[in-house]
């Protein structure tokens, strides 16, 4: 019988592992998506943004808002370029070439971008934007591809860019905050020039003749900066405050030339400074119509990123003769009545400084005992600077201190008439015929105070200091021949940069940042602050215990200057075109003068009967 045999299956073929290999790395290679790590990114962001907004709301105008202005884009740049190259994820390759295209768009664009921009602007306001955009688009990874995101970014970067193309930098704010237009819009100066004012400005000159009768000064008039005291107080005048149902009557509005000068009032005559083109100007308005009476011009030109252009000091009328000084450093004397020129000086070169300082010259001159004195920062000796009123032949040279933008301030202590001045090294004061009386150190650094000194009564005097480094009340005793300034109080309460302060009552009104504050003069602490009046100026209608307040947007407001609470009780837009108003108001005859960079106006004020 024959053996069934069953069927064996075919033993399995082994396959050689190297051939699966071979297999494998034949196929194409499938390049897996980055897993893309968004946090750090998203901190950086935030940290850049926080230390951009937070300090300028919180604490406008102080250190921490400047160390968050310089730090935040600092913070977003080094942060997120770290990020993206070291603990992304992103592929090597694609880390650098996205690196490489963010730096090549940026160069590409600088060029194609207004005159007005600088690095600084670029650095402080279109990184930050580019960066934040670029990292928005990375958090649409979980619906995209990589491909597209890459694309995106791309995009970002490039219309960021074109967006900031379109824009002109305007102007920067009294608390860093930059304001921009569309470069197509028409610039202040553009507006003037197309303007009848600037014609009236082109076509004005100095009165020829042979004789005209001398200006002189009288009840009512403001012969310069901050009044005949420089502590921005008017007496002797009540108004009527019903603004909110009748305001103040316009009498004239015209465009002016750029700059931050205020007004002098010799009756009818108005006097300014201004910039038109290439030109500074002297100008001699009608108080009345606003029409001009005569024109000085000086072939010279200011202008700086953040102040911009045009002259920084105001006129000082002094026995006929009007004083200016320009921010190139012209200082003249003029006829106030015709705009002739008596004589003029280069404080420049008269103080040995290599170049005007980095916003301009804004010492406004000041006439005591017939001698001229301009703070001018010249070194060895010659920061204080004084000529003969008469002949401009130079009286004196004397001072260290050589950053500031404040003007000689004229005081009384001790019985003693004197001259005081605010640097960088605290508080100096002269004799009327340079001898140095006193000195109290409170150093700023190579910061400039601007704040004119205070002077309280015969021995007492404020010094007020920007960036968080106070307010102090300095008491001046006299022993002898011996002076010797002390330190009655330094407070924190109020810290003013640029805005001059008042006091009535006991109790300190003025600015620090965008905020308006009342302190007790007493003790240094703080009543109570307000927002709503941007960083702008304030005039003391003492008799009616007012507050005339001028905001840096061109509105003009009352506010009762009462320590219990703030309470405002008129207001009006005084300047219509809202620019960048940093120029002191003035009331005198009656009218109230206002003006900026860019327009002027005068209002009629109702007077109710003079103050006690």
């Amino acid at each position: 019988m024959n053996d069934i045999v069953s069927p064996v299956p075919p033993a399995p073929q082994l396959v050689e592992p190297q051939a699966d290999l071979q297999n494998a790395s034949s196929a194409p290679a499938i390049r897996a998506e980055p897993r893309v790590r968004l946090w750090p990114a998203l901190i950086f962001v935030v940290l850049q943004w926080a230390a951009l907004m937070l300090p300028r709301y919180f604490v406008p105008g102080s250190e921490w808002h400047f160390y968050g202005m310089m730090g935040g884009p600092t913070v977003g740049l080094l942060g997120v370029l770290a990020w993206w190259l070291f603990a992304s994820r992103v592929p090597w390759r694609d880390c650098l070439v996205g690196l490489a295209i963010f730096v090549a768009v940026g160069v590409a664009a600088y060029p194609l971008l207004d005159e007005s921009w600088d690095f600084m602007g670029v650095y402080f306001a279109i990184l930050p934007a580019v960066i934040t955009a670029c990292v928005l688009v990375l958090l649409l990874k979980p619906f995209l591809s990589w491909r597209v995101l890459r694309v995106g970014m791309l995009a970002a970067t490039v219309l960021t860019w074109g967006y900031f193309m379109l824009l002109r930098f305007d102007r920067l704010s009294g608390v860093f905050v930059a304001h921009y237009e569309y470069r197509w819009i028409p610039t202040n100066q553009d507006k003037l020039l197309a303007s009848e004012a600037a014609k009236k400005l082109a076509a004005g000159k100095a009165i020829e003749g042979t004789f005209h009768t001398p200006l002189v000064l009288a009840p009512g008039d403001w012969p310069g900066f901050r009044g005949a005291k420089r502590d921005g107080q008017l007496t002797g005048v009540k108004i009527a405050t019903d603004w909110n149902t009748n305001k103040p009557k316009l009498l004239w509005h015209h465009l002016v030339g750029a700059g931050w000068s205020s007004f002098a009032v010799v009756g009818k005559h108005l006097f300014t400074q201004e910039q038109l083109q290439e030109d500074e100007l002297v100008v001699c308005y009608d108080a009345n119509t606003g029409e001009v009476i005569w024109v000085h011009r000086d072939k010279t030109k200011f202008n700086e990123k953040v102040g911009g252009e045009g002259p920084r000091a105001t006129p000082t009328f002094h026995d006929g003769k009007l004083y200016v000084l320009g921010a190139t450093g012209k200082l003249n004397c003029l006829d106030a009545a015709t705009g002739q020129q008596v004589w003029a000086r280069d404080i420049v070169a008269d103080s040995g400084v290599e170049k005007p300082p980095i916003w301009g010259f804004a010492s406004s001159p000041l006439v005591v005992k017939d001698i001229v004195t301009v703070f001018a920062g010249g070194p060895k000796g010659k920061s204080v600077l004084a000529y003969k009123a008469a002949t401009g032949e130079p009286a004196w040279q004397a001072g260290e201190g050589i950053h500031s933008y404040c003007s000689m301030q004229p005081a009384t202590l001790c019985g003693v008439e004197q001259l005081v001045v605010a640097t960088e090294q605290g508080l100096i004061s002269f004799l009327p015929t340079g001898e140095v009386l006193w000195k109290h150190d409170y150093t700023f650094g190579d910061l400039q105070r601007v704040v004119q000194p205070t002077i309280l009564n015969d021995t007492d005097v404020l010094l007020g200091t920007g960036f968080s480094k106070g307010t102090k009340r300095v008491r001046i005793t006299k022993d002898g021949n011996t002076w010797t300034p002390q330190e009655v109080w330094t407070t924190k309460a109020i810290n003013p940069y640029f805005n001059d302060l008042v006091v009535q009552n006991g109790h300190i009104y003025g600015f620090e940042g965008d905020f308006f504050i009342c302190v007790d003069l007493e003790t240094g602490k703080q009543k109570w602050k307000e927002r709503g009046y941007g960083t702008g100026q304030v005039l003391l209608l003492a008799d009616q215990n007012l507050l005339l307040v001028l905001s840096d947007e061109g509105e003009v407001a009352l506010i009762e200057a009462t320590p219990t609470e703030h309470k405002e009780i008129g207001r009006f837009l005084a300047l219509p075109q809202q620019g960048r108003t940093w120029n002191h108001p003035v009331v005198a005859n009656g009218k109230l003068f206002v003006r900026n960079g860019a327009e002027a106006a005068c209002y009629q004020l109702t007077e109710i009967g003079a103050g006690k």
